[in-house]
């Protein structure tokens, strides 16, 4: 047990250090984060020194259980596909410069916009590609017109990962968590449609409340030169996410698992543009670049901490941790813990750790842990820079734009917005549930 937590911990804390002061290095042309390295040297010591059998790994990812990461990783990769291919073909950029259009030189209506559509466009898509997207365009924008970009970076960055427990695809967290409790697409939603709505006003309120003075300047209107290059690429994209949409709400009734719809919906699109692209020799670029864009490093980073997680569980550590938070008030141990602990080890592994730890529990107690569970990894993402690789993500743009928003000032605004927003979420769970 003891060499087994051991070994956990330095990786825990490896992987920490590196987000902090050392997330990529450059081997000669190519970009290699950091911190999915380190995870993997971590599986590899537990499997060589045996601390955890090769055999309880390959049952696991071989289950046709809900909780199989192989197809949780085919689900956010599959529906990460269909968000870039969009993203790509300008839906986001074009949206963001028609809110700009709508604003008219106010930037407080401006702000709301942006807020609001920031929350839509996560809703549908995931928060990790709305940082991606927008953060780039809100920086570019507001270096143009000679801004303030805080406050709609802000904004931005609460609202991914607020609005992202709306709904199961909204983070690979939620994937993880709502699945292993078997948990499907309308169930999670009637729960969660609630705590992420009240959750996202009390952010908004508290957002404009701290920036109410620098949103009260004017803005200067930019010309739109802005158009979509291929619209009907744009309509088969729409269409393919929309229809993927509807299908993973009916997955239950219908009886076909959430990441086979996905991954049958992105291979359509996959197969819509190489047909079209022989047939009319179009250029592969929005192919190409969306599938470059995929963040291919989840792969090897959580299939390395599955490993650790099944570790903890084979040795008996994470009953214990189970047992340390008890069977009483779950909705607030496991989300005021969960809140934390994504903010130690990242919240991927935070979801894999805490989707064992309330296996000892049962009935509404259980639910709350898992729901509770599920807010703390969202809303912990952006208490600082750590908690998500949205967070790593969006640092590295912001620090490529000379947009000075650095540690310290992640964390002061962190702490302002997201212990209420966490609070009121999980004030929501304990009388819903």
């Amino acid at each position: 047990m003891i060499p087994t937590l051991i070994v956990a911990l330095i990786t825990f804390i490896a992987i920490t250090v590196s987000i902090i002061f050392f997330p990529s290095v450059k081997l000669k042309r190519q970009k290699i984060g950091t911190y999915w390295v380190i995870a993997l040297i971590g599986a590899i010591l537990l499997l060589l020194f045996r601390l955890v059998p090769i055999k309880e790994i390959w049952t696991t990812l071989t289950s046709d259980s809900s909780i199989n990461p192989l197809k949780i990783l085919v689900l956010f990769l599959s529906m990460t596909f269909l968000s870039i291919f969009l993203d790509e073909v300008g839906l986001f950029h074009y949206l963001a410069r028609k809110a700009v259009k709508v604003a008219k030189g106010n930037q407080f209506s401006l702000f709301i916009i942006f807020y609001l559509l920031t929350a839509v466009l996560t809703v549908f898509t995931s928060n990790d590609i709305v940082v991606l997207t927008l953060t780039p365009f809100i920086c570019f924008f507001c270096k143009n017109t000679k801004i303030n970009p805080i406050p709609y970076l802000v904004g931005e960055f609460a609202a991914a990962n607020t609005w992202s427990m709306m709904l199961i695809i909204g983070n690979p967290t939620n994937i993880y968590l709502a699945t292993s409790a078997g948990i499907n697409f309308v169930e999670y939603f009637k729960v969660m449609s609630l705590p992420t709505l009240a959750a996202g006003i009390v952010q908004l309120l508290l957002i404009i409340l701290i920036f109410y003075r620098k949103l009260k300047k004017p803005l200067e209107p930019q010309e739109d030169t802005f158009e979509i290059q291929s619209k009907v690429d744009l309509a088969v994209g729409v269409v393919h996410l929309l229809v993927c949409l509807v299908f993973l709400i009916i997955s239950s009734y219908i009886h076909v698992e959430m990441y086979m719809i996905s991954a049958i919906c992105a291979g359509s699109l996959l197969i819509y543009n190489i047909i079209m692209r022989l047939c009319t020799k179009k250029h592969w670029r929005y192919v190409v670049d969306s599938i470059q864009r995929l963040p291919w490093e989840l792969i090897p980073f959580v299939l390395s901490m599955f490993v650790i997680v099944v570790a903890l569980e084979y040795q008996g550590i994470a009953q214990k941790m189970g047992e340390f938070l008890g069977s009483n008030h779950t909705e607030w141990t496991y989300g005021a813990s969960s809140f934390v602990v994504a903010n130690i080890i990242n919240n991927i592994p935070m979801s894999i750790l805490y989707s064992t730890l309330p296996n000892g529990l049962s009935g509404v107690a259980y639910y709350k842990a898992v729901y509770a569970s599920i807010i703390g990894s969202n809303i912990g993402a952006f208490l600082t820079p750590i908690g998500a690789l949205a967070g790593i993500m969006f640092t590295d743009i912001t620090g490529k734009f000379d947009v000075n928003y650095g540690f310290k000032q992640f964390i002061k605004y962190g702490l302002l917005i997201s212990v209420p927003t966490i609070g009121v979420a999980l004030l929501i769970i304990m009388f819903l549930i």
